[in-house]
């Protein structure tokens, strides 16, 4: 059966990005897992996004997910804006990430045309992209709501640290050129692409405490 997720996006009050998370985490996560879902994971913005704001993805299985549950009810909250997703590549699982790190979500638009070709680029750059940078892809989704003639897609990787996110861009090697080369090819077949950095605040081994944003 094939899961569906659900990617949020939380505009808090000011200074309260801390109460919402938490309570995303318990009384949220709670309510979601009592009518079939589950709470995959909550982050705080790092770099390019408002300090105020979390991105949340609740994981479903079967049915239509109900998209507002994670945050009925919950105070200090000024927006929210909730879309379905669909895994491709990655994940395979439900399992939630819970090591702390580096998370980049990284948007595209891809014409349909170059779609197999982008998912066969990100296939073939993977395993190499992970073994030399100590890395994780944790997943690749499309939106379920597109025109047809564009996938909307969402990438999902984990680095160490920020220090790691500026290593992934500057080769060393033939080995790691090769694994540039796929993913800039990637990047050349989209219409637009768009990333920001996060850390999360659903780790199970740390906390990051930096003031980022």
């Amino acid at each position: 059966m094939t899961q569906s997720y659900v990617h949020h996006v939380i505009s808090t009050e000011p200074r309260q990005w801390q109460a919402v998370a938490d309570t995303l985490r318990t009384t949220g996560a709670a309510r979601v897992e009592k009518q079939g879902g589950l709470l995959f994971g909550v982050w705080r913005s790092q770099i390019g996004r408002p300090r105020d704001e979390l991105t949340a993805i609740t994981v479903w299985k079967g049915g239509a997910p109900n998209q507002g549950a994670l945050i009925e009810e919950t105070a200090h909250i000024k927006h929210a804006v909730h879309a379905i997703m669909v895994p491709t590549l990655r994940p395979s699982s439900s399992d939630a990430p819970r090591r702390q790190g580096n998370y980049a979500f990284r948007s595209f638009e891809t014409p349909a045309g170059n779609w197999d070709e982008f998912l066969d680029l990100c296939a073939g750059a993977w395993p190499g992209f992970e073994s030399s940078y100590d890395s994780q892809v944790i997943g690749l989704w499309r939106f379920t709501e597109d025109d047809g003639a564009i996938r909307r897609s969402l990438l999902l990787t984990r680095r160490p640290n920020l220090a790691m996110w500026e290593r992934s861009k500057i080769p060393d090697g033939d080995a790691e050129a090769k694994v540039r080369h796929k993913l800039s090819r990637r990047y050349d077949l989209c219409d637009a692409t768009c990333v920001y950095t996060t850390t999360l605040l659903t780790a199970d081994d740390a906390q990051d405490t930096v003031r980022w944003t």
